[in-house]
């Protein structure tokens, strides 16, 4: 029996809607033969909810214990105690091959067992009693636990049924959980079926299980064991109960389609198979009941030679893919070399990417599904999407680009490539044409990777070859930074000292204005134009002290131009003299300011702002203090800090909200990504933030940005000081065009455990520039043409003098104490 075309067709109209079918209508599905009609549906959705990305988790299997008190029918891997070498894997043994599997990459130890041995063999019950355990799940608490403490690898545990109180015991230890429903047919645990004599087999005692976990908050695995008797109705009806518990809680991360592998020595050894196309349609009807949203997996190793196929009929996942395990389940089908499943999968025009154990979207709102014991370990594993970080670059540090990312930098793409998709290819097109991107096509630009990586970045740096030419410029200036005394409590900062910083890593200072005339001086005859100048929120600084403060620097040296004060410091200083904002920055301006930077902006979106900086100003006030220095005729740059706690959607609106400015006011100047430098940074210390942006994303930001900007800004300047050189060249290949400042002393970043120097003189800015087949010229704070005297000047310039910071003893601190990253609690160990 075959269902009318009009249905199938009403179902997908209903689909694409984003409507879910009703259980009736799912359960019509049962009569459609057309497999390849619900495979387009399911094609269609995947690629709705999942884009060109199909995931897998690359583990390390376990197999804890293979005693187990069920007998399902097919299976091979419960034994029987004569059949064993122990019981029990010991668990040094477990750490020795999770340690060595972190080595080769893997960030999933999946923990599987037989369903409580110990209720059927005395064997077992020996083995845990002199392990000191009560209960098998006591075993695996205490394994799941010393992976926990002693590698970065993250525990996925497959303990069969469970109570709330055994759930709760391994949430505390592991990132998510499973168990297959495999049916919810009672039927097959009749007499002469594959579930009889398996108590543990029972669908209620299964559900019950998810229906727990969920309500425990464990990111859950589920699925359907196709082929062992089971009717396409009762798939069907156990793919229901699998979305009933799932829509109460939310908690199932995947749903898994296994197909049936007959083995030999098993009372169903001689059953027959599931054929391709059976399967086919399972996991197209799957997809069609669970919608786009949720993943869909297939395991590779039970299908090869077909991947291609499994793709097209909806999955977007392969499941744990272990390089130095066996599948213990299923012995006789070994693992696909990633290297092909890799190939397979591009073949469908699709990207085989990483993920962890907890899926991104989990991992992302990490609060709710991980115990707070995992949530350092979590941060320090992911990006902004959710998925793992794959090298060791982070910004600061003297670790080279990965190279992986290098060499899509540099992959020649034809005009309009196969492999790119087709929404990247046309959101790049709106970019380039000045288009006002939505928020949602910004972030796909982020979510970009493998070839839409590559494609993103060329299609940038070509609009900054016809903006900008193949000029790089750089401005000659010192870094003056008069305090590092602030009473606010930025959790990214590690440069403020005071009474109340939480990291005390230098002694508290306040600049004498003799100190930094000197610096002013010393600048201008080392060929600088330009002075930034920026500080702590001084307790005691009043508006007054930033004017005292650019008298001081006019007074030495008159043609400087001074770019200071954030607009933190702005509104401050407005507030305390009791005056508004255009006020205070006219006398600002007729003090001799020339620009502002703008810094403090972090992240322009107050639902970051509020754990990132609570205290500080807030979106809109720094929109509204750049706005009137704008309109009063000061211009500024524009600045994001990312790679932090904040999401994708965070970075588009921030990138929109300085466009939208731009297009009123015509004011900034430039637009620079400021990657997060974690290593010292409080909220990094306490485990609560992510230790920077991946190289992709750094280079992604400047990407982006020129596309994002383009029309409104033009000029998009990389950090030296937080990308490195290397990194640097990555991001004048996609899309910036400016290199900043050669800064002299910057203390900031270095303070942050940033290693890339606090000098970049104008020898190496224009190497640095020429290696990248690149022309270096000197520019003015306004991209202005400096004088020729000063270009001069900056070349063989005299080494710097001592700094002298003047100490401001009263902030000082009697005994000093430091953060010392661990997982959860905080160490505050004194000096």
């Amino acid at each position: 029996m075959n269902a009318p075309d009009g249905l199938i067709q009403q179902f997908a109209e209903q689909l694409y809607r984003g409507a879910t079918l009703s259980d009736a209508q799912a359960l019509q599905l049962s009569a459609c033969d057309d497999t390849a009609a619900l495979m387009t549906i399911a094609a269609t959705l995947r690629d709705s909810g999942f884009r060109n990305v199909v995931t897998y988790s690359r583990k390390v299997f376990l197999p804890l214990t293979q005693l187990c008190r069920d007998v399902c029918h097919y299976c091979t891997f419960a034994q029987t105690p004569r059949h064993i070498d122990a019981p029990y894997m010991a668990i040094d043994a477990v750490l020795e091959q999770v340690k060595a599997a972190e080595k080769l990459g893997c960030k999933e130890a999946l923990l599987t067992l037989g369903e409580k041995p110990e209720l059927r063999y005395r064997v077992a019950r020996e083995a845990l009693d002199a392990m000191g355990f009560a209960t098998t799940l006591d075993y695996v608490a205490a394994v799941a636990e010393r992976i926990v403490q002693e590698t970065t690898v993250l525990p996925h545990i497959n303990a069969g049924t469970m109570d709330s109180n055994e759930i709760t015991k391994l949430r505390r230890v592991s990132a998510s959980m499973g168990i297959m429903l495999e049916s919810a047919s009672t039927r097959l645990c009749g007499k002469g079926q594959p579930h009889y004599g398996s108590p543990d087999k029972d669908p209620a005692l299964r559900l019950e299980t998810m229906r727990l976990a969920g309500e425990a908050a464990v990111p859950f695995t589920s699925g359907i064991l196709i082929g062992i008797g089971e009717t396409r109705r009762e798939r069907i009806e156990s793919l229901l109960a699998l979305r009933d518990v799932h829509a109460r809680h939310g908690h199932l991360q995947e749903i898994i389609v296994q197909n049936f592998r007959a083995k030999p020595n098993t009372l169903m050894a001689q059953a027959p198979e599931p054929d391709l196309t059976e399967l086919l349609w399972t996991i197209a009807v799957t997809r069609c009941i669970f919608g786009s949203a949720m993943s869909i997996q297939a395991p590779p190793n039970l299908s090869p030679g077909v991947l291609p196929q499994l793709i097209s009929a909806g999955i977007n996942d392969w499941g744990g893919v272990s390089p130095v395990t066996p599948d213990y389940v299923n012995p006789e089908a070994p693992w696909p070399h990633l290297d092909n499943l890799a190939r397979e999968t591009a073949s469908t025009g699709k990207l085989l990417q990483e993920r962890l154990t907890i899926y991104p979207a989990y991992a992302l709102n990490y609060s709710r599904w991980l115990d707070a014991g995992l949530h350092t370990k979590l941060l320090d594993s992911i990006d902004a999407e959710g998925f793992p970080r794959i090298d060791n670059w982070a910004p600061g540090e003297h670790v080279p680009p990965p190279a992986f990312d290098l060499q899509l930098l540099n992959k020649p793409l034809k005009k309009s490539p196969q492999t790119i998709s087709a929404d990247i290819q046309t959101i790049v097109q709106r970019a380039r044409a000045g288009e006002k991107l939505p928020e949602e096509q910004v972030v796909r630009l982020f979510q970009a990777r493998g070839d839409d990586f590559a494609y993103v970045a060329q299609a940038a740096d070509a609009l900054r070859r016809e903006v900008n030419g193949n000029g790089v410029a750089y401005v000659v200036n010192r870094n003056i930074n008069y305090t590092n005394i602030c009473y606010f409590k930025c959790q990214f900062c590690a440069f403020s000292k005071g009474k109340l910083s939480e990291n005390l890593r230098g002694r508290p200072y306040d600049l004498a204005p003799e100190e930094i005339q000197r610096r002013v001086r010393e600048a201008w005859s080392r060929g600088a134009t330009e002075v930034c100048m920026q500080g702590g929120i001084h307790p005691e600084y009043t508006g007054q002290t930033y004017l005292n403060i650019l008298a001081a620097v006019k007074e030495a040296e008159p043609e400087m131009h001074v770019h200071a004060f954030s607009p933190l410091e702005v509104w401050q200083g407005a507030q305390t003299l009791g005056v508004g904002l255009e006020e205070f920055l006219l006398r600002l301006k007729a003090a001799g300011l020339g620009t502002l930077p703008g810094t403090a902006a972090e992240i322009l979106d107050d639902e970051v702002r509020a754990v990132l900086c609570a205290d500080k100003i807030r979106t809109d006030e720094w929109l509204q203090v750049i706005e009137t220095a704008h309109r009063i005729g000061l211009r500024t740059t524009a600045t994001i800090m990312y790679g932090h706690i904040e999401k994708l959607e965070h970075w588009a609106r921030h990138l929109l909200r300085v466009r939208t400015l731009q297009e009123k006011t015509g004011g900034f100047t430039e637009f620079v990504p400021l990657p997060f430098v974690a290593m010292e940074a409080p909220l990094y210390l306490k485990g609560k933030a992510r230790r920077g942006p991946t190289f992709r994303e750094a280079v992604l930001m400047h990407a982006v940005a020129r596309l994002v900007l383009h029309t409104q800004i033009s000029n998009i300047q990389a950090s030296w000081v937080k990308m490195g050189e290397a990194g640097v060249a990555a991001c004048l290949a996609a899309g910036a065009n400016d290199i900043g400042g050669t800064l002299m002393n910057e203390s900031i970043t270095r303070a942050a455990g940033a290693m890339h120097g606090q000098e970049l003189p104008p020898e190496n800015m224009d190497a640095l520039i020429r290696n990248c087949e690149r022309i270096p010229s000197q520019r003015t704070t306004l991209y202005g043409e400096p004088d020729a005297a000063q270009v001069v000047a900056s070349y063989n310039a005299d080494v710097l003098t001592d700094i002298i910071n003047t100490p401001a003893k009263r902030y000082e601190r009697s005994e000093k104490r430091a953060l010392v990253r661990h997982a959860d609690p905080i160490v505050i160990a004194s000096n």
